[in-house]
């Protein structure tokens, strides 16, 4: 996890000689200068917010998942967007330890609501709402990506506490649900959890009333409060974080399950 590492390789070779970060490191290795120099100290802290023992909500992968095997913490690439860093703890539900060298791959949308490796499937549901069907007992097949980009996708190894972080930028939106980032969490080759991470509409609706959040076309038509996906334990703790936001949360996983794929 101390470096960023470009390219395709299978999720078990991920494991393989990857170093472990502390916590005080998490934010120093690959940090942009913008960083305020106290974020260890509001990552502490979130995380002694976020202790929780509960298994965490699993959801259906989505329409636009497919393997990338890219390790990397900085998924940004072209995309501009209000600089999110994300902090995620993953641990066994049962005993509530630290599960280290877990798998944590997340994707998400970018402001204008788009996929990378799926930009003609979600620029169809952006011009046509009424395709936003969401079934939350729908299974889905990871898909077979129709472009070549790969912006807001990236794969971390947990460290020995457990911990995993990237730098993306704050999601954006599209009809039918609210804003989110999915995770998939891989334990020993298996898909041990897939869920998301949910954000207060206080700072959603501060981050999408600027640019280029703004530039979006068509009216946000859905909140925290009437999403399909939305339970109170995807909830990040989010903190001011220089001209960005720090996000945290802990993903309790059972092992034996593999949710990816029985939602």
């Amino acid at each position: 996890m101390g470096h960023d590492h470009e390219g395709r390789v299978s999720r078990r070779g991920l494991i393989t000689g990857i170093g472990s970060l502390s916590l005080g490191g998490l934010f120093t290795v690959g940090a942009d200068a913008t960083s305020d120099p106290d974020t260890y100290a509001k990552a502490t802290a979130l995380f002694a917010r976020a202790q929780t023992c509960r298994l965490t909500p699993s959801t259906m992968q989505g329409p636009y998942y497919f393997e990338t095997g890219t390790i990397r913490s900085d998924l940004r690439e072209d995309r501009k967007g209000v600089r999110l860093r994300l902090a995620l703890k993953v641990q066994d539900g049962a005993t509530c330890r630290p599960l280290p060298g877990a798998v944590v791959e997340i994707w998400h949308c970018d402001a204008a609501g788009l996929y990378s490796g799926a930009e003609t499937e979600s620029l169809s549901v952006l011009g046509d709402s009424s395709q936003v069907k969401i079934d939350a007992g729908k299974k889905f097949t990871d898909m077979k990506p129709s472009d070549r980009k790969r912006y807001l996708r990236g794969v971390q190894i947990a460290d020995s506490g457990g911990i995993v972080r990237f730098t993306t930028i704050w999601p954006g939106w599209y009809p039918g649900r609210t804003v989110h980032i999915h995770a998939m969490v891989v334990v020993d080759d298996k898909r041990a959890l897939c869920t998301e991470l949910m954000f207060p509409e206080k700072v959603n609706g501060r981050v999408l009333a600027a640019a280029p959040y703004l530039e979006h076309e068509k009216k946000r038509d859905t909140y925290n409060g009437n999403d399909p996906m939305y339970k109170d334990d995807m909830m990040t703790h989010v903190t001011q974080d220089g001209d960005g936001y720090l996000a945290v949360i802990v993903l309790a996983t059972d092992q034996g399950l593999d949710t990816a794929h029985d939602v």
